[in-house]
């Protein structure tokens, strides 16, 4: 979650900084200063296992993929969990800030539950990923790696989802939408995944941000990371499931409200009545399933083949 760094902009001292900035006052130092502290509360990395971690399941498999920019010195720690049936859906897992993998064992479990294979991966930074701190560019360049991988794990595009709760959310959106424009269309412009699904998600940071602070001004400007999906999601090529929990304290549901309203069809909003922003798989499991079997064709006889 980004909980931590949206209080922060609340201080008294940032707002000044703000002003000072826009107004060219502020010394170039200073924002250089600014944009590591922003990254590194918005990502907020927890190290270690996260403490309800109970270790991995039976058939889940490690994977270390290469950062082919980093020569050899980074890779992503990425777990692979293939349901039991041979052709079942994938799909790739992209977690938000704060907890690695190991704190989001209970929402992989879930889409398993549901019918998935899982292919979930760190960013560098997280977990057991080798790298440097995290940033907008660098977890956008990683969620793309792990679509190669999942590309071979699951070769058929009809059986491939693209999922991200919260910030990851954003970081799918971003994924999605290169699909569409930067890479090549076999089989004569068939789409190269099946949809996506963004969880708990917002429009933009500095929408975020601006209504956690209250600070009347272009709050954009001063941000270095963007993660704008209200800018981008109108270029994803695919069906999109937005849901979001309806007592969500953290990203208000109207964000994903405004998500669904940019985004091209075919599409579906759906709201779970008492979800939080961490909770909405498991308490609106029910309404969750029936809304991938029956927006993105997995059908009954599908799922419960799938899970054979």
């Amino acid at each position: 979650m980004i909980v931590r760094f949206l209080i922060w902009l609340k201080a008294r001292w940032l707002r000044l900084l703000v002003l000072a900035s826009l107004i060219g006052a502020f010394p170039v130092g200073g924002l250089a200063l600014l944009a590591h502290k922003e990254r590194d509360l918005i990502f907020r990395i927890e190290p270690g296992i996260a403490r309800w971690y109970n270790g991995l399941p039976a058939g889940v498999q490690e994977l270390e993929l290469p950062v082919p920019s980093a020569l050899g010195r980074y890779s992503l720690h990425a777990w692979w969990w293939p349901a039991a049936a041979r052709n079942a859906p994938a799909v790739l897992y992209l977690h938000g800030s704060r907890w690695n993998l190991t704190g989001q064992l209970y929402r992989i479990e879930q889409l398993r539950e549901f019918g998935f294979s899982v292919l979930a991966i760190d960013y560098r930074g997280f977990g057991k990923s080798k790298g440097e701190p995290p940033s907008e560019a660098t977890v956008y360049e990683d969620a793309r790696i792990a679509w190669e991988q999942l590309v071979k794990l699951q070769p058929n595009p009809a059986r491939r989802f693209i999922y991200g709760h919260s910030l990851g959310g954003a970081v799918a959106v971003e994924l999605a939408r290169t699909l569409n424009e930067q890479l090549p269309r076999p089989n004569g412009g068939v789409p190269l995944a099946a949809g996506l699904i963004v969880e708990s998600s917002f429009t933009s940071l500095a929408d975020v941000a601006a209504v956690v602070t209250n600070i009347r001004l272009p709050i954009q400007w001063l941000l270095s990371q963007k993660f704008d999906s209200i800018e981008k999601i109108a270029g994803v090529r695919m069906p999109v499931l937005l849901v979001h929990g309806t007592d969500d304290r953290y990203i208000p549901p109207r964000f994903s409200q405004e998500l669904y309203a940019e985004a091209l069809e075919p599409k579906k909003l759906l709201l779970i009545e008492g979800g939080s922003h961490n909770n909405s798989m498991r308490i609106g499991s029910t309404e969750y399933r029936k809304a991938l079997q029956e927006f993105f064709g997995l059908g009954k006889k599908t799922h419960r083949a799938a899970l054979r």
